[in-house]
């Protein structure tokens, strides 16, 4: 009787033994499980077309999580019917993940949500701070390196006004106030950020705060077409444009707008502005699923989308190429950029 007691309570130990073993293993696998996880576009195109384009995101994204041992049970994909909402739905938790959100919405709602990603796009041949670097490389190509963002650059065309602050700058010489307070300017509306916002941001880092408004001879165009054409005219001296702008109307110039040299030899800059970063992958700091382990492996997954044609298919709907990890700090110059906009419009 004692000797079947014995095996009895050993029989009973080896299974609570089990039993703890087994729990503590669910409980690790309940830790790298996600049930739901919901990612939000930003509507800059027709919904069913994102919807559509990105429903291969769902079985991607679940490989690539599972590659470094997370389970996520479903994937929701959804668009904002506004890109505020986006922003909304992040701060309440209501969605984890977004994509596409441009800089200027993320710092709106950045108390509730966190970047992660930065979106790339084909890069250009130069991208350097100085404008001599350009001039002396032109014509400045698209490049195979991945670009978080783009420049906006001021460009001094064929006109004698345009010839000289050129000639200026590839002499290494700096240009004054005067310099361009007599030039005539074609710029964008003010809430454009490569046309009108960040060339202010380059003007008041050089000319004691001075902006766009302050110039005596501005022009406000409804198009970049517009700004060359005035451009190859002569009307203007001056464009604020983003940085494939030249790639963009080469063609035009010498046809629409009638000129006879390339837009590489009647055009140089004069001035290139700090990056202006791309869209964002954001997550929302108000999601319990989206702890600092799971983050970083959303991270990396995100960033192999484009190792497969499958992959390049669906990010290709915002037209990225890829993904690079971001912070917050990297945009500053957009806060800055913000604060100027927000002055510009009382």
């Amino acid at each position: 009787m004692k000797k079947i007691l014995l095996t009895c309570l050993m029989a009973l130990l080896a299974l609570s033994l089990f039993a703890g073993g087994s729990s503590e293993s669910t409980g690790a696998e309940d830790a790298k499980t996600i049930d739901t996880l919901r990612i939000m576009y930003v509507p800059s195109r027709e919904p069913e077309e994102i919807i559509t384009a990105t429903e291969p995101l769902k079985d991607l994204l679940t490989q690539e999580l599972a590659s470094q041992g997370w389970t996520v049970n479903d994937i929701q994909i959804s668009v904002g019917t506004n890109y505020e909402a986006v922003g909304v739905a992040l701060t309440a938790g209501s969605a984890d993940v977004s994509v596409g959100m441009p800089a200027n919405t993320y710092l709106l709602y950045d108390k509730g949500c966190d970047v992660i990603l930065t979106a790339t796009r084909d890069g250009l041949s130069v991208d350097s701070d100085d404008p001599r670097d350009w001039n002396n490389n032109e014509p400045i190509t698209a490049s195979t390196e991945q670009a978080v963002g783009y420049r906006a650059l001021i460009i001094a065309g064929p006109s004698e006004k345009g010839k000289e602050l050129a000639a200026k700058v590839n002499a290494g010489e700096s240009l004054t106030w005067d310099d361009l307070n007599s030039a005539n300017w074609a710029v964008m509306s003010t809430t454009s950020s490569a046309g009108y916002v960040y060339p202010t941001m380059w003007l008041m880092e050089r000319y004691d705060n001075k902006t766009i408004a302050d110039l005596q001879h501005t022009v406000q165009v409804d198009s970049y077409p517009s700004a060359f054409a005035r451009l190859a005219s002569g009307q203007v001296d001056i464009v604020c444009c983003f940085a494939d702008a030249r790639r963009d109307y080469e063609d035009d110039w010498n046809t629409s707008f009638g000129m006879e040299n390339s837009i590489w030899e009647d055009t140089d800059l004069i001035g290139v502005t700090p990056m202006i970063y791309n869209d964002t992958v954001c997550v929302s700091k108000n999601s319990p699923a989206m702890t600092d382990e799971f983050v970083a492996a959303l991270q990396q997954a995100f960033m192999n989308l484009n190792k497969t044609e499958e992959g390049k298919g669906v990010i290709a709907i915002y037209s990225h190429t890829g993904y690079l990890p971001a912070t917050s700090s990297d945009y500053d110059n957009e806060r800055v950029a913000q604060e100027i906009m927000r002055s510009l419009n009382g």
